[in-house]
């Protein structure tokens, strides 16, 4: 009998629920990813202040990291292109939050939904 792998990487319907250290190594994945996007985009708004706002290293991370968690910029900016900067950056870091939130949210709800599925019995 073939394995069937799936485009999500999770077990199909007619599969048992993994074990839970795998599903641990699932998390540690999405964990991970989600560890990996928000590292990329503090560089990017770090990188973004620094040139637009010629802030030093200390001011560009407070800054990035507020505007990624969805908390405001602390500093006043005083270029126009600082100002474009900022506001595109806030919106990459709203589509941030929201995929990250996925990447760890995902395997979460369909453990709890494939259990479901398994138990009731249903299948294709």
């Amino acid at each position: 009998m073939t394995s069937k792998v799936t485009l999500t990487g999770f077990e199909p319907r007619n599969k048992k629920v993994i074990p839970r250290f795998l599903f641990a190594q699932r998390m540690a994945r999405a964990i991970g990813l989600w560890l990996a996007l928000t590292f990329v985009g503090l560089v990017i708004g770090m990188a973004g202040y620094a040139f637009t706002e010629g802030m030093g290293l200390a001011d560009s991370f407070v800054n990035a990291a507020m505007i990624l968690s969805g908390m405001g910029p602390v500093s006043e900016l005083h270029t126009t292109g600082g100002k474009w900067f900022a506001g595109f950056y806030a919106i990459l870091s709203g589509l941030i939050i929201v995929i990250a939130t996925g990447f760890v949210l995902a395997p979460i709800f369909h453990r709890v939904l494939h259990h479901f599925h398994v138990e009731s019995g249903k299948s294709d």
